[in-house]
C-alpha cells in the first residue's frame, strides 16, 4: 500500500513519558520556562519517533506529547473560541469516575476564524525527523457542537444564532488550517470525531431530540461542514477520520453499532479513510461495512484495544478481519489500535512497554494478512 491509511496504522496519541509529565507540571508551577519544556518535549519526541519506526509503523506521530488533550489544544487557538471549565457526566468503564467532573470546554465567544496555529510548527518538527510518513491529528470541527451537550449553551448569541452559520465559518477556518499543514509538507491528516460515534448511541440520540434537535438534521449539517473543509484539497493530501466513543483513562461514554450512520458516513463524506473502533461488542457487527463504496476508500479496523495492556490473540484478530472482509473487500481494509493510548495527559491504564507490544502486534498481524505489502 503506497499511501495512507496503511495496512498497519495507528490513531495518534501515545503515553507521555515520565520526564514529559514532570516537565509539564514544573512548567505549570512556573519552575521552568517554555524553552526548557520544549527541549524536553523535543527529546522525547525524537525517542518516540525512533521507537515507532523500529516497530515497523509507516505512519509516525509525535504522540501528541505537546498537548494537554486531543481536542482543546487545537480549538483554543481558533479566533473566537474561549476555554472555560464545565461539569460533564462521568465516563464509564475501567477508568470511569464515580461522579461528574469539571473539565476544560471550548466555547464560542465571537466569530470563528483561523489565524495560524502552533501545531504547524509541531508538525514541521515531526516531518524533519522521520523518513516515514508524518501524520498529524486534530479534532474534527464537529467538536465545537458536541452531541454530549447542547450547542446553544456554549455559543454566545451575539456571535451566532444559527448552527449553520457556525458550521460555515468553521469550514472556512479548517480549510485554511489544512492549507497551512499542506504547505508545511503534511500529506496525511486525521480529524478525530466523537460526535459521529455518539450518534450511534440510542440514549444520546434521545437526549438530542429532547433538547430540540433532529439527529438526521445534525448529521446533514456536519456532513456539509466536513465536505466544506475537505473540498478542493490537493489530491495527494490524504484525510481520514477516527470515530471514538470516549477514551479518558480507559473509560468510555457511548455505545452502539454504526448501522444508523454508515451509509451517510461512507458515501456522503469526502474522507479517504475511516478509523472505526471494533474492540468490544459496544461497536456492533461488521454489517455496516457493506455501505463502503468500492474503490479507493479504506476502513481501518480498530480491533486491538488501547484500554488495557493484555495482548490480543492474533488468530482471533485475523478471524475478525476475515469476518469483516465478507462485507467489504480485504483490499479496502487496514488494522490499527481502536483509539489512541493517551487522549489526555493522564493516558490509559497500561504501561509504555504494553503500548509498544500492542503496536508491534498490529504490524505483525498486518504483515501476515497482507504479506505482499
Amino acid at each position: 500500500m503506497t499511501h495512507a491509511p496503511f495496512r498497519a496504522d495507528q490513531v495518534g496519541s501515545l503515553l507521555r513519558p515520565a520526564d514529559v509529565l514532570a516537565a509539564r507540571q514544573r512548567r505549570a508551577a512556573g519552575e521552568i520556562g517554555h524553552q526548557e519544556l520544549k527541549a524536553i518535549e523535543d527529546a522525547a519526541i525524537l525517542r518516540v519517533i525512533a521507537r515507532q519506526q523500529s516497530v515497523g509503523l509507516r505512519s509516525i506521530t509525535d504522540g501528541e506529547f505537546r498537548r494537554d488533550t486531543w481536542v482543546f489544544d487545537f480549538l483554543r487557538e481558533l479566533e473566537g473560541t474561549r476555554i472555560v471549565e464545565r461539569e460533564v457526566p462521568a465516563p464509564r468503564g475501567a477508568g470511569g469516575q464515580s461522579a461528574p467532573k469539571k473539565v476544560p470546554l471550548t466555547t464560542v465567544a465571537g466569530r470563528l476564524r483561523y489565524v495560524g496555529h502552533s501545531m504547524i510548527g509541531h508538525f514541521a518538527f515531526l516531518k524533519a525527523h522521520t523518513s516515514a510518513t508524518p501524520k498529524i491529528t486534530i479534532p474534527s470541527p464537529t467538536m465545537l457542537l458536541s452531541v454530549a451537550r447542547n450547542w446553544r449553551d456554549v455559543v454566545d448569541r451575539a456571535a451566532y444564532t444559527h448552527i449553520e452559520d457556525i458550521c460555515d465559518d468553521l469550514a472556512v477556518a479548517y480549510r485554511a488550517a489544512l492549507n497551512d499543514f499542506y504547505a508545511a509538507g503534511c500529506r496525511y491528516l486525521q480529524l478525530d470525531d466523537v460526535n459521529m460515534a455518539y450518534l450511534c448511541d440510542s440514549g444520546m440520540r434521545e437526549a438530542l431530540v429532547k433538547r430540540g434537535d433532529d439527529p438526521a438534521r445534525m448529521l446533514a449539517i456536519w456532513v456539509r461542514m466536513l465536505n466544506g473543509v475537505l473540498s478542493g484539497r490537493p489530491a495527494d493530501l490524504k484525510v481520514t477520520t477516527h470515530l471514538c466513543r470516549g477514551n479518558f483513562r480507559s473509560s468510555w461514554f457511548a455505545q452502539g453499532g454504526y448501522e444508523g450512520i454508515a451509509d451517510v458516513l461512507f458515501n456522503q463524506t469526502d474522507y479517504d479513510g475511516y478509523f472505526l473502533e471494533y474492540d468490544t461488542e459496544r461497536a456492533g457487527g461488521f454489517e455496516p461495512l457493506r455501505f463502503l463504496p468500492k474503490g479507493g476508500k479504506r476502513v481501518v479496523l480498530g480491533l486491538v484495544t488501547t484500554k488495557s495492556g493484555a495482548l490480543e490473540n492474533q488468530d482471533a484478530i485475523r478471524q475478525r478481519i476475515d469476518a469483516a472482509s465478507r462485507y467489504v473487500s480485504l483490499d479496502q481494509l487496514c488494522l490499527s489500535p481502536q483509539c489512541g493510548f493517551a487522549s489526555t495527559l493522564e493516558g490509559n491504564l497500561l504501561g509504555e512497554e504494553e503500548q509498544w507490544a500492542k503496536l508491534a502486534e498490529v504490524v505483525e498481524i498486518a504483515r501476515s494478512v497482507w504479506p505482499d505489502e
